[in-house]
């Protein structure tokens, strides 16, 4: 039996748009394991957001998954029935989005949302959703839940209604939580406490976690293995630690050389030239080749093989 719970191999996302067809997301492949804590890290527009959408089945209509597969407990989301897709989102597989206050109905009350999760799958009174609901939001910390559940989210801070949307994603005791951007609109102390309650979520209930930033800061809190995305494409991974220490890709340096830190005081950040291209833009083989200062003309004419550093540390360069 496979002790992954989500296996991504050689996923490709397309934009179809006024009759031409640009690569979002280009055959990348990963894994998450039973109860691990895997990082998405890049900058905006890279394909981590849209990663998610894929696994969630919620990309818009002119956006399809073209290529590849990717299996969650054993079955392939591309090929199962619409309704065992409807059973396993929310149910086995959740996701909680990037900002809680347009994610949360501004009509209905805190415990009617949360309680509708276990409404929609599965079978259970009345009296057994409000256990549930209250269950939830004292797993997650919230203050007075009784209270809180009469509450409408316009009466709650940003960080609470973020503890409401980690409640509605941990009702229904999923095998894996995909969290898009969880601390984004939050500030540091916030951020924290919702980084530790994940964490806490992980090790109590032993869903595993994939979780998305553009901040290694945050991945590193609790991730064990990191994916680093640019332009569609993963160009390295391994274990956080080794990451961190260890970075290897021009880009992954570059966004660690980013990072502010005590000793920096005074200095100019660092900051890597260029942009992120968008999705429409012909991009050479290695994405990063117009931004990199170690680039090569092998570069803008072959993608690189996958090369590896050490046990789970790999990358994608022709110069590392």
């Amino acid at each position: 039996m496979s002790e992954n719970i989500l296996e991504v191999q050689h996923m490709t996302i397309t934009l179809y748009e006024n009759g031409t067809s640009y690569k979002m997301v280009n055959r990348i492949s990963f894994t998450v394991c039973k109860g691990e804590i895997v990082g998405i890290v890049g900058e905006s527009g890279c394909g981590k957001s849209m990663t998610a959408l894929a696994l969630q089945d919620l990309l818009k209509n002119h956006i399809k998954v073209t290529e590849g597969s990717m299996i969650f407990d054993g079955k392939d989301l591309r090929t199962i029935s619409a309704a065992e897709r409807r059973q396993i989102n929310g149910s086995d597989m959740t996701m909680i989005f990037q900002e809680p206050m347009t994610s949360l109905n501004p009509l209905h009350r805190i415990g009617d949302q949360v309680g509708e999760v276990l409404l929609l799958h599965g079978h259970h009174s009345e009296a057994e959703i409000r256990e549930r609901t209250l269950e939830a939001l004292q797993m997650v910390e919230l203050p007075d839940p009784e209270k809180a559940m009469r509450m409408y989210p316009h009466e709650l801070s940003g960080g609470m209604r973020q503890r409401v949307m980690i409640a509605m994603g941990i009702i229904a005791r999923p095998k894996l939580l995909i969290a898009d951007e969880p601390t984004t609109a939050l500030d540091v102390t916030t951020q924290a406490h919702v980084l530790e309650l994940l964490k806490r979520i992980n090790q109590q209930t032993g869903t595993a976690i994939l979780l998305i930033s553009h901040d290694l800061g945050v991945i590193n809190k609790i991730c064990s293995r990191v994916l680093v995305m640019y332009a569609g494409k993963i160009v390295e991974q391994g274990r956080t630690e080794d990451i961190l220490k260890n970075p290897v890709h021009p880009y992954t340096k570059g966004l660690i050389a980013s990072i502010p830190t005590r000793r920096m005081k005074g200095a100019p950040l660092a900051s890597i030239p260029g942009r992120v291209p968008p999705v429409t833009e012909e991009k050479p083989p290695c994405p990063f080749a117009s931004r990199c200062d170690k680039g090569t003309k092998e570069c803008f004419t072959e993608y690189p093989a996958r090369r590896t550093i050490s046990g789970d540390h790999i990358l994608w360069c022709h110069m590392p």
